[in-house]
């Protein structure tokens, strides 16, 4: 067979692969956006339909009213904003020492966070509710935060101290040169040139906030401090599921997320260091 024609079959397969992990991926969503727009008869017809016959919008305005779903959802922002704001701060100082400071333990010390990747987060479930319970901040934002903050930072430093490593030395030593004090290369040269590790690790730290489910229902128990990862459970009950509204409510739920997600993907390719030590 003709190379040009091998070529052309190559890049059809790769293509038809990627078409069909791309709808298997996204159906599951167009699916519940198709389910908030149905009555719950329509919901359960059968044959199914994806395109509602009578779209509606009373899913939307139930789901907002009957349940507290503003306050969950300003929770749920709240937890995951302060969480990630937190993670970003905490481990962007981590990574920086990490990677360009020496000092006595470094190493072990480093490996030590490493090793709690290794742990499952379920096993540290008991251990943070008696320490959460004795510091008396169940049922509080800050029994979320810092709890969601702790679970995340191995990996952020761990993220950010490759990307402050990959920066030139040559970049550092340049602005020390010209009387950049430690702070100033921190702030002014290294944070800058390490935005990709930066929004990536915003953008874990937030999606983690807001999805969590577990922790999220262990340590609150009044209505009003639940997020919206467990008041969307309120749903589904145990004779009947609302699934018109739990569609509806999980719709709303995802919009936040896709905005971060949109704010910060033009950082995720890290190539801003392209150029820096030229001239």
């Amino acid at each position: 067979m003709h190379p040009k024609i091998l070529r052309y079959l190559e890049r059809f397969f790769i293509y038809f692969i990627l078409l069909i992990g791309t709808w298997i991926m996204i159906f599951p969503f167009l699916w519940m956006v198709s389910t908030s727009f149905k009555s719950q008869y329509e919901a359960f017809s059968f044959p199914p339909s994806l395109i509602p016959q009578k779209p509606i919008l009373e899913n939307y305005i139930r789901a907002l009213t009957i349940v507290p779903f503003g306050r969950w959802f300003l929770n749920s922002f709240i937890v995951a904003s302060a969480t990630t704001l937190l993670v970003v701060v905490i481990s962007s100082l981590a990574g920086y020492i990490f990677a360009r400071k020496d000092f006595r333990w470094k190493e072990p010390l480093f490996y030590m966070f490493l090793i709690t990747l290794m742990i499952p987060g379920m096993v540290t479930i008991i251990p943070n509710f008696i320490l959460i319970r004795t510091l008396g901040l169940m049922d509080t934002y800050l029994g979320l935060i810092f709890p969601y903050t702790s679970w995340n930072l191995a990996m952020s430093i761990y993220i950010l101290r490759n990307f402050f490593s990959a920066i030139p030395r040559s970049i550092e030593d340049s602005a020390r040169i010209d009387g950049c004090s430690e702070l100033g290369i921190f702030l002014k040269i290294m944070l800058p040139l390490a935005k990709p590790g930066i929004a990536t690790i915003a953008i874990f730290s937030f999606l983690y906030g807001w999805d969590e489910f577990t922790w999220a229902l262990t340590a609150t128990s009044s209505l009003h401090m639940r997020t919206l990862a467990v008041g969307l459970a309120l749903f589904h009950g145990k004779y009947l599921t609302l699934w018109t509204l739990l569609s509806a409510g999980m719709v709303i739920a995802t919009i936040p997320p896709v905005i971060v997600f949109i704010l910060f993907q033009k950082y995720f390719i890290p190539n801003l260091m392209a150029g820096a030590i030229k001239g």
